[in-house]
Parts: structure tokens; C-alpha cells; sequence
């Protein structure tokens, strides 16, 4: 399957670097402007918890409410950006065969773990232990003199879930299958954090590890004529907003 989702990659854009993610790891770096970072499900059924920050200024950050607010949506998907709290465009969406990513629920911590799968320790399982989100990005954040306060709303990629009437959330399982894919075009340099964590709201007795696959590319800045840019005017503000800055 990789050998197959590379021949589809290389068609749209040179690969830089390709990296496999396992399941209940977590994975950090930079990703500059004009690259577009393609994370792949490999076996259906991921969770890919996703923090981003300015790579030159880390007080800059992806801002959920002013995301969801600009565009008039509570997910993701293809065709929406990322804004950060400067009014800037972190990334674009640019091709997504999911549909739907959760931006509202959080993510794992030790606690939520601990009760629903059981107790591991690293002494005894190594690598195989239970790990959480919050945890594992709290470890990446880190590496780059950022901690526990810089711990902003994230984005759950492969993820679905929607609020009922009586304003529960309800999580769908089974949302992404083997080989969906979602492509970040990034429009900043920016410290993209992730973790291959479940979902807080999976309601999967078992600890399921389920790889993923990030793929880089270069592909360039968005075109005048991008959908993401002109999806609406405040897109275009923000996209202008972020250019100014590389001008």
C-alpha cells in the first residue's frame, strides 16, 4: 500500500521526506511554506491529534474559534484553511478523502486511558504501553521550549463527531478507511505537533494502534485563482494578511 500511495503523491509535487507514525507515537517538525504535508491512513479507523504553531513566532498558534467562526463550519475538510490567532493562514486543505475532522473534542490524557484500557508502565511494556495524547504532545512541544501552557485547542484528523439534538456529541466509528488521506498545504513555516492517539470519545474497549504515513512535498503557495483562498472574503483577508508577512 505505501509503494501505491507514493506513485499517486509523485504525481502531484516532488517528495521531500516520507515518515511512517506509529500507532500511540507522536512526531513533530517543521513544515515551511509551500509544502503540502499528506497524512494517510494506513489502516483505517486513526485518530491524528494535531497542535500548529508559528515556526518563527510559537505565541502565534492555530486558533479554533476564529477557524470554525470565518468559514461558518464546526469540522473540517477539504477547502477550509487553518487560521492562526493573528488572522493568518497556517494551512489549507487542500485534497481530503475523509470528509469530516473534529476540531471541538480535545484529546486523550493519562487518566482517560488508564480507566478505559488499563494500567501499562514503560518498565515492564516499553513501547507497547497505553500512551495518551496530551502526553505525547506535551513530549513534542517540548523539544521546542514550549510546555504545558502553550497547549492550545487541536484538531483531531480522521475523526467524526457531531452533536445531537439534545447537545450530546455522538463519535462515529469506522469514519475513515484504509488509505483516506487529508493534504495540508502549508501557506507559514509552522511546528506542526502530532500524536497517533484514539480519540477521547472512541468508545473502543481495546487500545487499537493504527499507523499513518506523512508524506511532504513541494507544491508552492496557494494560486490567485486557489478554492481554499476564495472559498469566502475572510479567507482572502487572511490569505493577504499572511503574504504580507513573506513580502
Amino acid at each position: 500500500m505505501v509503494t501505491q500511495l507514493r506513485e499517486r503523491i509523485e504525481e502531484k509535487g516532488t517528495i521531500l521526506w516520507e515518515e511512517r507514525v506509529r500507532g500511540g507515537a507522536h512526531w513533530s517538525g517543521i513544515v515551511r511554506r509551500g509544502v503540502t504535508l499528506r497524512i494517510t491512513d494506513l489502516e483505517g479507523g486513526s485518530n491524528v491529534s494535531t497542535l500548529l504553531f508559528s515556526a518563527e513566532d510559537h505565541l502565534e498558534r492555530y486558533n479554533m474559534p476564529d477557524t470554525l467562526k470565518a468559514q461558518h463550519t464546526a469540522f473540517l475538510t477539504k477547502g477550509f484553511v487553518c487560521y492562526s490567532d493573528m488572522g493568518r493562514i497556517l494551512c489549507s486543505i487542500t485534497e481530503d478523502t475523509c470528509g469530516w475532522h473534529d476540531t471541538i473534542c480535545g484529546v486523550s490524557n493519562a487518566a482517560m486511558v488508564r480507566a478505559r484500557y488499563g494500567e501499562t508502565r514503560y518498565q515492564e511494556h516499553r513501547n507497547d504501553r497505553y500512551q495518551n495524547a496530551f502526553d505525547g504532545l506535551l513530549v513534542e512541544l517540548a523539544k521546542y521550549g514550549l510546555g504545558k501552557r502553550d497547549f492550545a485547542a487541536n484538531i483531531n484528523f480522521f475523526s467524526k463527531v457531531t452533536v445531537e439534538e439534545d447537545g450530546s456529541l455522538c463519535f462515529h466509528p469506522a469514519h475513515s478507511q484504509a488509505g483516506d488521506f487529508v493534504d495540508l498545504r502549508f501557506e507559514m513555516n509552522t511546528l506542526v505537533a502530532l500524536a497517533v492517539c484514539p480519540h477521547p470519545l472512541d468508545p473502543d474497549p481495546q487500545y487499537r494502534r493504527r499507523d499513518v504515513l506523512i508524506t511532504a512535498r513541494e507544491t508552492g503557495p496557494a494560486p490567485a485563482d486557489d478554492p481554499c483562498r476564495n472559498r469566502c472574503p475572510e479567507n482572502q483577508r487572511g490569505f493577504e494578511n499572511t503574504e504580507r508577512l513573506y513580502r
